[in-house]
């Protein structure tokens, strides 16, 4: 998922993105802890978008604030 794309979502889409990203994270959290995660890195992956997301959000309200 890159930034760019991010940006151009609207607030709403934005959260229910980050609804859905923690979601899939949580899963794959438990999928580690049994063991039964075939690929480690989604982990990472998951944990950036996460945080990507994030920025983005405290973007927009730090503009709407400024307006």
């Amino acid at each position: 998922m890159k930034i760019t794309e991010l940006r151009n979502k609207s607030k709403d889409e934005l959260k229910q993105t980050l609804l859905e990203i923690s979601r899939e994270q949580f899963n794959l959290r438990m999928q580690k802890g049994t063991g039964q995660l075939s690929k480690p890195d989604l982990v990472k992956k998951a944990r950036r978008n996460v945080a990507k997301i994030k920025t983005v959000l405290t973007e927009i309200e730090m503009a709407d604030k400024k307006s």
